[in-house]
């Protein structure tokens, strides 16, 4: 039936899903980066300094790493219609905080709290692969993943037009409270117009909460392993705020931080082996494994591809700026060409990965990004200013093509954990961006786009690792009834 045919133009069954999923989690990277454009102002207008706007974008991703690990469980225990649609309404809330803060303490709280919202991406990632079949799901989430991810972009051309138009010195109040009001609106119109599965399906829960399952003690092993790197950059944020950094929290203040990250830790280990302690009295059935190794492998290639992305987006426009004398208006808008490549990019990464495969796609854009990455290391001042946009387009579209692949194979893992799944690679993305612009504080920018393309070329060994998805996966519902899943 031609409802079931892929047309980006049609909007029902399943392409209503998708539409609704990237406007959904557009209006989450709105209001995630709502400040960002408004800043200088939002400075003048309460007298904070320098440290205090770092101190604000450094809370503003600093609760989204476990965001997207919590917001992942949640998704997979309660689907994603009530999960995205909860958050979206719920986070309009520290919005409105931001909007109505008269102190540099309430923007910090309502700024720190923002960062759940950074969590919704994942959301997605599981709602578009209920529905969506192996063949289509590239292209499916690459669309949802870069016409959602051009969220902040869109917040940097509009809502400095939308507080001039408010005018006064008041203007970004009325800004950011717009961004709440439509991140409200918008979380009851994704309730009204979504469900969670087609008719017909079931929709496939996790049989353990808490933690994440594994299916084998080697995997359990990989799973630790792979938290460990979410608890270090969180602990590295904690630095950054403490008197050694922008000197936020007093020297016990950042100990108690490091205390509570160690207790948490211990409680998530705790959890985690709860969850998977049966793997000790004798192995998983063939048909429920699944290959943890597939997620590792995940997680370090988004570490450099969202990663890098975040913190090149963050230093672009200065370093634009400085390196051919330009002003800031139009460094930021040439740097926004690198923003501007998701439109296409993401979605193109998704398509290639359904028709190349998920593995030689991966392989071929990893690739591209070290090379990328060591041809942005050479640009200087004696280069001509389109050669050097040219250079960063290209960069960007396999950067953004990487992410599309990485997210194409995502949900061919496994079905019922494949929020939770999302959430750990896109918190990976996360941390690579902590990890990248504490490089750049402490090295010259030649050498930090080098060490972004080393990244790359350590996630190119990994792939060496990563099984090409074949088959089926296999899920059982409550009352034992075996699903084959195509995964290819």
């Amino acid at each position: 039936m031609n409802r079931d045919k892929f047309n980006l133009f049609s909007f029902s069954g399943k392409m209503k899903i998708m539409h609704m999923s990237w406007m959904a989690f557009f209006i989450t990277f709105v209001v995630w980066f709502n400040a960002a454009p408004l800043m200088s102002v939002i400075a003048d207008s309460l007298g904070l300094t320098k440290d205090q706007i770092k101190t604000l974008l450094i809370l503003n991703v600093a609760l989204t790493i476990p965001a997207r690990i919590i917001i992942g469980m949640v998704t997979d225990k309660i689907g994603p219609r009530l999960t995205y649609s909860g958050l979206l309404i719920l986070c309009s809330i520290p919005c409105f905080m931001f909007a109505l803060g008269n102190s540099f303490e309430q923007l910090a709280l309502a700024r720190f709290l923002l960062g759940f919202i950074g969590a919704g991406f994942v959301i997605g990632i599981r709602m578009v692969s209920e529905w969506f079949p192996a063949n289509e799901l590239g292209t499916a989430e690459g669309i949802y993943g870069g016409w959602g991810n051009f969220g902040s972009a869109a917040a940097a051309f509009t809502l400095p037009v939308v507080a001039l138009a408010f005018g006064g010195e008041d203007g970004w109040r009325y800004a950011i409270a717009a961004t709440g009001i439509l991140s409200f609106l918008f979380g009851v119109i994704y309730y009204v117009n979504v469900s969670d599965t087609p008719k017909g399906s079931t929709y496939f829960k996790p049989k353990k909460a808490g933690a994440l399952e594994v299916t084998s003690k080697g995997d359990l092993a990989l799973l630790v392993v792979m938290k460990l790197p979410m608890y270090a950059t969180l602990a590295l944020l904690g630095w950054k705020l403490s008197p050694s950094g922008v000197s936020m929290f007093s020297q016990n203040g950042t100990e108690l931080i490091y205390g509570v990250l160690i207790l948490i830790l211990a409680v998530d280990l705790y959890l985690t082996y709860q969850v998977n302690k049966h793997l000790f009295d004798g192995p998983v059935p063939e048909f429920e494994r699944y290959p943890f190794k597939q997620v590792a492998v995940l997680n370090v290639l988004y570490f450099s591809t969202f990663g890098s992305e975040l913190a090149v987006v963050s230093m672009l426009p200065l370093y634009f700026a400085e390196t051919f004398e330009l002003g800031l208006a139009q460094a930021g808008m040439l740097a926004s060409s690198y923003a501007f490549m998701n439109l296409v990019s993401r979605p193109g990464g998704g398509w290639i990965s359904d028709r190349c495969g998920r593995k030689p796609t991966l392989m071929i854009l990893t690739a591209g990004l070290a090379l990328g990455y060591l041809g942005m290391a050479q640009i200087s001042g004696d280069w001509s200013l389109p050669l050097a946009v040219l250079m960063v387009m290209t960069c960007s579209f396999f950067v953004q093509g990487g992410e599309g692949a990485v997210f194409a194979a995502v949900p061919l893992i496994k079905r019922r954990l494949t929020g939770q799944i999302a959430g750990m690679t896109g918190a990976y993305g996360n941390v690579g961006a902590v990890f990248f612009l504490t490089v750049y504080s402490v090295v010259s920018t030649q050498v930090f786009f080098y060490v972004i393309a080393a990244s790359a070329v350590l996630g190119l060994i990994s792939l060496l690792f990563l099984s090409e998805p074949k088959g089926h996966m296999t899920e059982v519902n409550e009352d034992g009834e075996v699903t084959m899943i195509s995964v290819s």
